[in-house]
């Protein structure tokens, strides 16, 4: 496993990181969500991803248990806040301060560690002054609850204004979460420009666009018995937009191009995003250990320019650009 430095700061994580988004406590059983998380230690993963709206806070408690006993010091732990968790008051949600710090201690004793590596605003909160958001995250951080924040599919604008009050308040922040992958580029033209300029990285999520860019999805044929795209509660509609045979007939003409750099097309897909120098990690999820040992491999991978500029022709039209696509609820 390859490491890199997140944001400006001092903080390594694997290239490659464990999330258990759709899948531990709702759609995969807890030995085999213990399996998978042991399989990511085991393959040299150290940086693990979640939230507290995952499986409605089952997330976090499993991946607290399936931590539990390892050199904490060797792991860097990540979580969000901002969707709703509780019965649904009028503090359950948001960027209030109440809601944060409420939100911070439970999140804490589900994942059973004294402190979170990285604390993630899991969108914009348009309802609450900013300056209330990182006033509260730079009160964890100086209680030693949290020690890093991040956000999550912020803009530019939001991310660059969120610094300014961060610099203010001298809080340590340094990443944001976007969807990114070869065939969803909305960050490119303004998020990572703006986040370069603020000394954030990118933590990545849907490398593999869902799986479409697995090549598992066949134009022209019934979707794959069992899969997500199958799966109204298990992220459905993500996958749907990249569900068309146009997109997938290009992704099957992804194969050859893989096989010339020796990867899977799951591996090519997880490569190609680590190309990208503001790409601190891709996150990779699982519901089979073998799906974590296949895709780590995509770590430390050089893609040269040429096959870089082949994947490009292969995708031009039917890949998404549009910046406007990022935006707060």
């Amino acid at each position: 496993m390859e490491f890199r430095r997140l944001g400006r700061s001092g903080l390594n994580i694997s290239e490659i990181s464990y999330g258990n988004w759709l899948t531990h406590g709702s759609q995969v059983e807890e030995d085999q969500a213990q399996a998978c998380i042991k399989a990511a230690l085991d393959a040299g993963i150290t940086t693990f991803d979640t939230a507290d709206v995952y499986a409605n806070t089952a997330a976090e408690s499993v991946l607290g248990r399936g931590l539990a006993g390892q050199r904490r010091e060797s792991l860097e732990i990540f979580t969000k806040v901002f969707w709703p968790t509780g019965p649904g008051g009028p503090n359950d949600r948001g960027l209030g301060r109440k809601h944060i710090m409420e939100s911070a201690n439970a999140s804490l004793k589900r994942l059973q560690t004294d402190y979170i590596d990285l604390y993630q605003a899991h969108r914009f909160d348009r309802t609450v002054p900013l300056e209330e958001t990182f006033l509260a995250f730079a009160d964890l951080v100086r209680q030693g609850k949290v020690l890093y924040i991040g956000v999550s599919e912020w803009t530019a604008e939001e991310i660059t204004r969120g610094a300014a009050i961060a610099r203010e308040l001298k809080v340590p922040f340094i990443s944001n979460q976007p969807q990114y992958n070869a065939l969803w580029r909305v960050i490119e033209s303004q998020v990572i420009p703006a986040a370069e300029r603020e000394g954030l990285s990118q933590i990545v999520w849907s490398p593999i666009a869902q799986g479409v860019l697995t090549g598992k999805y066949k134009p022209g044929q019934p979707l794959p018995e069992g899969s997500r795209a199958t799966d109204e509660k298990g992220g459905a509609n993500f996958v749907k937009r990249f569900l068309n045979d146009d997109v997938l007939e290009r992704v099957q003409r992804l194969e050859p191009l893989a096989k010339q750099a020796d990867l899977t097309l799951a591996q090519l897909a997880v490569a190609w995003v680590l190309q990208n120098p503001n790409v601190a990690s891709a996150i990779i999820g699982a519901s089979r250990p073998e799906q974590v040992y296949e895709n780590v491999k995509a770590t430390g991978v050089k893609l040269d320019a040429d096959l870089l500029e082949q994947i490009d022709a292969v995708l031009d039209g039917v890949v998404e650009r549009d910046p406007m696509l990022t935006k707060s609820p």
